[in-house]
């Protein structure tokens, strides 16, 4: 299994990546915080990686830090909370605010979440509460690379594309987007989760 990936980035567009290692590319899916702190493409890069393997698929999905990859693998563990879905939870919500939303119970927060119904964060709730605690305890964040400069992003229609693949449907996203002020896709993305969290 993969577990870790090094080396140069050719591309990023949310929600993928693609990482050139000694002329073998490999297609990496990652929640938006990954995407704040990649360097720009040409540059190296580190990711920690969670493979999942299908009859039709081999897919990896990237994170900055093992805290993160660890989440995420908890958040998998959840019935009913599939790859997708956790990565939309990681791309709307900070590890801490998310635990934060775990410890205190706050249904309303994660159901502002693309994808999660008032069952399945009741489900996250009870589930998660004894893992995150686990978590805080047993896995200290270790950053996988450099935070580098943010590239510039290459438009709105990337940045609507990006929050369709979170679960956004594609009115709301234009609407996320429209009143954005970033320049950068990550920008632009960032603010439109910011809009969702504050709700």
């Amino acid at each position: 299994m993969i577990g870790r990936i090094a080396g140069t980035l050719v591309y990023r567009q949310p929600p993928q990546l693609l990482v050139d290692c000694n002329g073998v590319g490999y297609e990496i899916e990652a929640p938006m915080p990954v995407f704040y702190d990649l360097p720009q493409p040409g540059e190296k890069v580190v990711l920690f990686i969670h493979m999942v393997v299908r009859e039709d698929a081999q897919l990896l999905y990237g994170f900055s830090s093992l805290e993160q990859r660890a989440m995420f693998r908890e958040l998998i563990k959840v019935n009913g909370v599939g790859a997708k879905m956790a990565v939309a939870i990681l791309s709307g919500l900070s590890a801490e605010e998310f635990s934060l939303c775990i410890s205190t119970q706050d249904v309303v927060a994660l159901t502002r979440l693309p994808g999660i119904g008032k069952k399945t964060a009741e489900r996250l709730i009870v589930e998660m509460q004894d893992r995150i605690g686990k978590l805080a305890a047993d896995q200290p964040p270790v950053a996988a690379g450099d935070v580098s400069a943010l590239v510039a992003g290459s438009g709105r229609s990337q940045a609507i594309a990006a929050l369709e693949a979170l679960g956004f449907k594609s009115a709301e996203a234009q609407r996320m987007v429209k009143s954005s002020k970033g320049e950068t896709v990550e920008d632009i993305v960032r603010d439109a989760l910011k809009m969702v969290s504050s709700k």
